[in-house]
């Protein structure tokens, strides 16, 4: 990712920087509603992004946030094979308090008005019912209640794909993909990391479990007998495999200092504060990193399926891919000596390239 911060360079260098192709700001006095629609690359097909609605501290956190999460999107579809583009919205404000149907429904106008260059879905701080309020706006939204014709809550699918690319870690570095006895810490058990934990259990994984919800922490634990942890004793115990599952830049050189981990795989966006110097340190360090686009691809492969009209047979299908293309990552990583990040990079980057030849941006 590029260097910069939101307060190093305006806003057109940032668009520059990152590669995108179009930002949309939207505010609403009447809702509330102050949101940024980040839509990064259309190569494929149209941008498909989930919306995460946060408290952030400023604006041009946001807008970082829109930025990176985008471009992570354009990578996610094109390393799966699929034919989207990358996009992401993000509303500023607190979910659990300033979220309302009038709110949601004026979001939907804004995506209506961009005529179907960008599709949302649910992220963090948002859910299927957002997104019926969303559908009541405009038709391009995806992860609805299956009640109404969707698909659901794609949640499950995500947790599938970080599982997939857990057990496909563990196969590199012990030989075996089998987790039980493995000892896995999971950080942030929301839905994605509550399926996680199910996944990780069921095989018989000893699982370490840290959350800021401690009404959740205490749910999780005794449902699925997971041991909680504290935050910040998290980058210094004994474990093999750390499961990002919230918010990004968790692995940064300061906490990769303290890692034990022989391996780094979750479902968090952007878990690399530095793509390039952080993806470096842990090459040098022995940690395997399962690049997080790549393996959180379940979620957006569920969206892509309702939005084509395919079943949940295919979208399992297009899920079960994710275990040999992340193996294929790590092959290339250790062919050419390269961090699995830019690995990942180089594949997702050469799909682009050769469907650029022959079709125009959407």
């Amino acid at each position: 990712m590029p260097a910069n911060s939101p307060s190093d360079s305006s806003i057109l260098d940032q668009l520059s920087a990152y590669g995108h192709k179009k930002l949309v700001f939207c505010n609403d006095p009447d809702t509330g509603l102050k949101a940024i629609i980040a839509i990064h690359d259309t190569t494929l097909g149209p941008a498909l992004g989930g919306t995460r609605m946060w408290s952030y501290a400023t604006e041009g956190e946001a807008l970082e946030d829109a930025l990176r999460l985008s471009r992570g999107m354009t990578y996610k579809a094109a390393i799966t094979g699929l034919n989207l583009g990358g996009g992401k919205g993000v509303i500023i404000g607190d979910s659990r308090k300033d979220k309302t149907e009038t709110l949601m429904r004026s979001y939907g106008k804004f995506i209506k008005n961009l005529n179907g260059e960008f599709i949302t879905a649910e992220e963090m701080g948002t859910n299927t019912r957002d997104m019926e309020y969303i559908r009541m706006e405009t038709n391009y939204v995806t992860g609805v209640p299956e009640s109404i014709g969707g698909a659901g809550n794609p949640a499950p699918f995500t947790a599938q794909g970080v599982y997939l690319g857990i057990k496909a870690s563990v196969k590199e570095v012990f030989g075996t993909d089998m987790l039980a006895g493995r000892t896995i810490v999971v950080q942030g058990i929301g839905n994605v990391g509550e399926h996680l934990v199910a996944l990780l259990r069921k095989e018989n994984a000893e699982v370490l479990i840290s959350d800021i919800n401690q009404e959740q922490l205490t749910y999780v634990a005794r449902k699925y007998k997971a041991k909680p942890i504290d935050a910040d004793k998290i980058f210094g115990c004994d474990a093999d495999v750390y499961a990002p599952c919230a918010m990004g830049a968790t692995v940064n050189n300061k906490t990769i200092e303290k890692m034990k981990f022989a391996i780094i795989a979750g479902s968090a966006n952007n878990q690399l504060k530095d793509e390039i110097l952080d993806s470096e340190l842990l090459l040098k360090k022995g940690i395997l990193f399962a690049p997080d686009y790549l393996i959180n691809a379940g979620g957006l492969i569920a969206c892509y399926s309702e939005w084509t009209g395919f079943g949940k047979k295919r979208t399992v299908q297009l899920t079960e891919n994710i275990y040999d293309a992340t193996r294929s990552v790590i092959k290339l990583s250790k062919a050419e000596n390269i961090s699995t990040n830019i690995a990942a990079n180089r594949i997702a980057e050469k799909r682009i390239a050769d469907i650029k030849k022959i079709k125009s941006s959407y």
